[in-house]
């Protein structure tokens, strides 16, 4: 992975909000009105739930995740959970995760042509690349279900019937852990602000496992330009991704192990011609693309600054990357435990 300083890691944070990241924050004001609206759980639900892709294997790591949601928000509020498989879940899984929470829990198993190779992949070139990414020492270089998990949170998951009746989805991860009290509802804010994308870690990506991304997405850019942005106009987001007006990728990618989303832009024609676009010219099998720069480059050439929200006084943390306020007024009152000095991308 490239050297990234900490700093230059928030590029994507940082080019969202120019003048004060206070601004990507909800404003504590008693009498702010929409803060009143944000905290109030007596308000009916936002049609949101949060979303996880897991393995029966991973229950353990997964009732960890749900323990800290459960504590730091959702006791509150009780969003439902959907629970997403290849396999089918086992009962053990079921009855453990179940009661983990108040909230209504889904069961869904992945459709087999979501996980599984179409008729346009080469399966031997795509084993002989695995192993080439593999002797690189390419993280997950080798591995055949990454790939077919990265495809799946690419462009699948949000097409799944138990997403049918939700307007935002909050993905999670087994063994995540949120570090701050969250006294306002996200998927409220989502959609008091019309916000499509909310992130919390901005890195960069392996360059290694991308090659041929961008001039990809600059070919579907091309053949379909009524789904891109005017790269003009002052509210573009192309800066996030390209730091030379497009002419290449500077690897910034949101870590979507942690998004809050519209269902209805993830499963809009934009988004999905891009994401088909993606799949038929192979690069989740013959390199190595991960869903966190497909959502990312979609998000910076489709949407506006202001569709999109970091949502900056969420302490979360997801294997050694970890994101936590700064401020002394997120500390000081024990509304986070995490320690400011290792959270990764900190501004100042």
């Amino acid at each position: 992975m490239d050297d990234v300083p900490k700093a230059a890691a928030a590029v994507a944070a940082v080019k969202l909000d120019d003048n004060s990241q206070d601004q990507q924050v909800i404003a504590h004001d008693n009498v702010d009105e929409e803060y009143k609206r944000l905290t109030d759980a007596t308000l009916p639900r936002v049609k949101g739930a949060f979303v996880v892709l897991v393995r029966n294997s991973e229950l353990y790591a997964l009732r960890s995740s749900m323990r800290y949601l459960e504590d730091r928000f959702n006791h509150k509020y009780n969003y439902p959970w959907i629970f997403l498989n290849e396999e089918p879940f086992t009962e053990e899984f079921k009855n453990m995760t179940s009661t983990m929470t108040n909230a209504e829990v889904h069961y869904g198993l992945v459709p087999q042509e979501h996980w599984s190779y179409p008729d346009y992949i080469d399966q031997d070139y795509a084993a002989q690349c695995r192993k080439d990414l593999a002797a690189e020492g390419i993280p997950y270089g080798g591995s055949e279900s990454y790939r077919h998990m990265c495809r799946y949170q690419s462009g699948f998951f949000m097409l799944h019937p138990l997403l049918d009746n939700l307007d935002y989805y909050w993905r999670v991860e087994p063994g995540v852990k949120f570090s701050c009290d969250m006294d306002y509802d996200p998927f409220r804010l989502m959609q008091e602000r019309d916000l499509k994308y909310g992130f919390t870690i901005a890195l960069r990506e392996y360059r290694a496992t991308i090659p041929s991304l961008w001039k990809t997405t600059l070919e579907f850019a091309k053949s379909h330009p009524q789904y891109i942005y005017p790269r003009t106009r002052s509210d573009s987001l192309l800066r996030l991704v390209s730091d030379d007006n497009g002419w290449s990728y500077n690897l910034c990618h949101f870590w979507s192990n942690f998004e809050i989303a519209s269902v209805k832009y993830m499963r809009s024609e934009g988004y999905q011609s891009y994401f088909k676009y993606l799949d038929e010219a192979g690069g989740f099998f013959y390199e190595r693309w991960g869903d966190a720069p497909v959502h990312s480059i979609a998000v910076a050439l489709m949407l506006k600054q202001s569709d999109v929200h970091w949502f900056y006084d969420i302490g979360y943390k997801h294997d050694n990357f970890e994101h936590c306020p700064t401020e002394e007024k997120w500390l000081a009152n024990s509304k986070c435990y995490c320690d400011p000095s290792t959270s990764f991308g900190k501004l100042g």
